[in-house]
């Protein structure tokens, strides 16, 4: 009776798990001030899988396998577990391969699918613990009847959700059915090791035959279950008449105990009808033990009853079929995984949120910044509105073309061309202009090969559909990809509206171009390029409109400098949130962003907010005072502007475009640097989910190929073209197909402005996809990130494996990029971004 059937193992392989999780880590988490290195847990947990799938037969690998699900499932609340691509491959654990040497397996690119295997090997682990209990003593009973029982949970939870986190058809070790036939045998385990407790215990018969009528219901379930059709070939061949023979004997015990509770009660009749069944079914125990016992024991009091019937009572003996079921007792139930298995449990991603909360406090940061963003812009139109009054009114330059009737330059133009010389100049816009086309053409490249990837994996994908037909059961590649398209659509059509700032960018520097050569000149030769002051002298009533228009201007250059500060405020404003969500989260189980951020956000950014429409209102008085005083002038003047004063105002101007174009062009190269992270980013999501493609491909070649060796002696069909070694020859588009539009639900990119001291860049478009897609997708749905604060500036951290192009010497800038001299090569045919070990 102690012959407890033990559940084989499943069987894995070795798999980089370390590159993958860096990546995912890097690109989703780290960002900003967050940046943690988590290198040393996530190599810990690359050794608790080795231990967890190779040291399972020591005596310690029950715990070594509690603590990597413990891992597992802490990590599982903190990423998505489809955002994972690692190639995980299990293999069936009833499948005992074949004269050829294959195994059933499956390879699925996903977290949720590999904590449902390790699952499955905690539970086959604890049976094959309960089995070596030698169950003589309290404590073996105890320790056997307890891993039984979380055994038998452990298979009705993966019935429950294997298919949820598989998405096509398991193994079938994995199979619903079978998982369910599993629990049913261990539950019904667990009842025999308490049926055979209450036995060496010696408790009432009628206790012991209620329990042993439970483990009779329930051997009868799982034998039931068993022998099925479709799962009679998985089981060793003497699992089912193991079974059959429990359910006998304990056929036999619910009888014999029960007709004790009969001799009790003086029913002599039903004794002997219930020793007769007993006796016939516990006769042909062996070995000792309980059973044979039993079995002798009831042969004897059969023997008794029916004379103590023939000679004193002469009782009827009932019919087997007219006697009344025995009650049951399910003591045995089946025990859900627990959250925490492990006796010494470290989190080792304990700095990572959940996923929840990682997905709120990047939706509050955007909040923020387009909160940030909006009183910014408010500003620098003011200031853009401001400036170009000013300049169409010629001020400040009319104030002091009389101060250069002796040769001498007015001080402000002074200053500004220091300021001008002290920043580089022209020569330090111009290289700043030439850095563009050498980035914009990286990021290009960079997006050129990713979907380069993702073509060949669904030429490929389309090209084995096509031969092997029906057989080829994976899902396709058109479906798995749309997320990854939409969102190459999406930074497409992001590169494509920075160029189209570029252009305006261009377009203004040409336009001053000369005038900040000028001021990027020496003295003398600034000097030179002014027209001297006309010898007439000024009227008598312009020194007090020259004296109220010079104060004016302070008090514009004090506004214009209350607005940089306001903008470094709006800039630093920060709100932590994280603790908040965190707590709100445990509290509720779930988060209402919007309603936990709105406060917080409002309060922090309220004052400045007044700050901001205190500055424009102020801007608007004081534009209408210098329109009065300059009118005041111009009628004491005549109306006519001199050649001087024509020249100084040009020179203005030319200063605040450089200003402009320098804080543009910073913002650019900062753009363009922040979305090559972006791009490396994507590219390593798409480089993983094609690995993981090509591994679950491989694996399905090599099975299907087993399978026709073992059905025909034809060998199997040759591999396609793409799958050919890395040596042979291999057919390479040297030109990429266009790209494809966006899709139609991307918004048409805004219009470009015409003027701008405001940001030139294109602002974050509308429609993203959110972040990870809808719950129970086979495969990630990556959003195309963009920056916080000046979308697209502000970004995630460079990758340090990221993969670039090689750098390219600075060009000049132009607006029609011309072709680099040395173009960026694609990777040779066989390219593997994770060799194997």
């Amino acid at each position: 009776m102690a012959d407890l059937l033990a559940v084989p193992l499943k069987k894995s392989t070795d798999v980089d798990i370390v590159k993958p999780l860096k990546n995912l880590i890097q690109s989703t988490y780290n960002t900003g001030e967050n940046n943690e290195d988590y290198s040393d847990a996530i190599e810990e947990l690359a050794r608790l899988r080795a231990n967890a799938i190779w040291k399972v037969f020591e005596k310690s690998s029950l715990e070594i396998i509690y603590s990597y699900y413990d891992q597992l499932t802490s990590l599982e609340t903190k990423i998505p577990p489809q955002e994972v691509q690692i190639p995980f491959k299990w293999k069936d654990a009833f499948d005992k391969g074949s004269i050829f040497g294959g195994r059933m397996s499956l390879t699925v690119a996903s977290l949720a699918y590999e904590r449902m295997c390790i699952l499955f090997n905690m539970a086959a682990m604890q049976s094959s613990l309960a089995a070596q209990q030698a169950l003589d003593t309290e404590d073996s009973l105890k320790l056997a009847a307890k891993l039984l029982q979380q055994a038998a949970g452990i298979f009705a939870y993966l019935k429950a959700n294997i298919l949820m986190a598989v998405h096509q058809d398991p193994t079938p070790d994995l199979n619903p059915e079978t998982l369910q036939a599993l629990s049913q045998l261990m539950l019904a385990q667990a009842q025999e090791v308490i049926a055979y407790k209450c036995i060496r215990d010696e408790m009432k018969e009628s206790t012991v035959a209620k329990v042993c009528a439970q483990c009779e219901e329930l051997y009868t379930d799982a034998l039931r279950s068993m022998q099925k059709e479709q799962l009679k070939t998985l089981w060793d061949r003497d699992w089912i008449p193991t079974v059959q023979a429990k359910l006998s004997a304990f056929k036999g015990l619910t009888q014999y105990y029960q007709s004790l509770v009969c001799h009790e009660n003086k029913a002599v009749g039903e004794e002997i009808a219930r020793l007769q069944i007993a006796a016939e079914l516990l006769k042909g125990a062996t070995g000792g033990g309980v059973l044979q016992e039993a079995g002798v024991r009831a042969a004897k009091q059969l023997a008794s009853a029916r004379r103590d019937n023939d000679f004193i009572y002469h009782e009827r003996v009932p019919e087997p079929r007219q006697l009344e079921p025995v009650q049951r007792a399910p003591v045995a139930k089946p025990l859900p995984p627990q959250q925490r298995w492990a006796q010494a449990h470290t989190d080792l991603f304990a700095k990572l949120v959940p996923m929840a909360v990682h997905q709120a406090l990047q939706a509050s940061a955007a909040r923020r910044s387009e909160m940030i963003t909006a009183e910014i812009n408010k500003l620098r139109e003011g200031t853009q509105l401001l400036n170009s009054i000013l300049a169409s009114l010629n001020l400040p330059a009319c104030l002091e073309s009389a101060s250069g009737a002796e040769g001498s330059l007015p001080e402000s133009i002074r200053e500004k061309a220091a300021a001008v010389r002290a920043a580089g100049g022209l020569p330090a816009l111009q290289a700043l202009m030439a850095e563009l086309p050498e980035l914009l053409q990286r990021n290009k490249d960079i997006l050129d090969e990713t979907e380069r990837m993702l073509r060949e994996e669904r030429e490929a994908d389309e090209s084995l559909r096509a031969q092997f037909g029906a057989r080829w059961s994976r899902s396709e590649s058109a479906a798995l990809t749309e997320s990854f398209r939409a969102n190459a659509a999406k930074y497409a059509q992001i590169i494509d509206n920075a160029v189209r700032a570029d252009s305006i960018v261009q377009q203004k520097f040409q336009q001053h171009k000369d005038n900040i050569a000028l001021l990027s000149s020496s003295e003398g030769e600034l000097q030179a390029g002014v027209p001297a002051a006309p010898d007439a002298a000024a009227p008598a009533g312009d020194a007090a409109a020259r004296a109220e228009l010079r104060t004016l201007m302070d008090q514009v250059e004090t506004m214009k400098a209350e607005r940089d500060a306001i903008e470094a405020e709006l800039k630093d404003v920060t709100v932590d949130l994280r603790e908040k969500f965190l707590s709100a989260l445990a509290a509720d189980g779930a988060l209402d962003e919007p309603a936990h951020s709105a406060a917080a956000l409002g309060a922090a950014l309220q004052p400045l907010q007044r700050r901001v429409a205190d500055t424009l209102q102020r801007q608007e008085a004081l534009v209408a005072d210098i329109q009065r005083a300059h009118s005041l002038l111009w009628a004491g003047r005549g109306g006519e502007a001199s050649g001087r004063e024509a020249a100084l105002g040009r020179l203005c101007a030319a200063y605040d475009a450089y200003q402009d174009l320098t804080a543009n062009l910073k913002e650019g190269v900062k753009f363009y640097n922040d979305l090559t992270q972006l791009l490396v980013a994507f590219q390593n999501k798409v480089s993983d989910f094609c690995f993981a493609r090509k591994t679950e491909k491989e694996e399905l070649l090599k099975d299907l190929t087993q399978e026709a060796s073992r059905s025909s002696p034809r060998p199997a069909p040759p591999p396609p073209q793409h799958h050919a070694a890395a040596n042979e020859p291999a057919v390479v588009k040297k030109e990429a197909p266009p790209r494809p539009p966006p899709p139609t639900t991307t918004p048409a990119a805004p219009a470009a402005p015409t003027t701008s001291s405001a940001l030139p860049y294109p602002s974050q478009p509308q429609g993203m996809p959110l972040p990870y897609g809808a719950a129970g997708a086979p495969y990630p749905v990556y959003a195309a990130p963009l920056p916080a604060l000046y979308n697209p500036y502000a970004t995630l951290p460079y990758p340090h494996h990221a993969r670039m192009p090689p750098p390219q010497p600075y060009q000049p800038y132009q607006y029609q990029q011309q072709p680099y001299q040395q173009p960026y090569q694609p990777p040779p045919p066989g390219y593997n971004p994770y060799p194997q070990q």
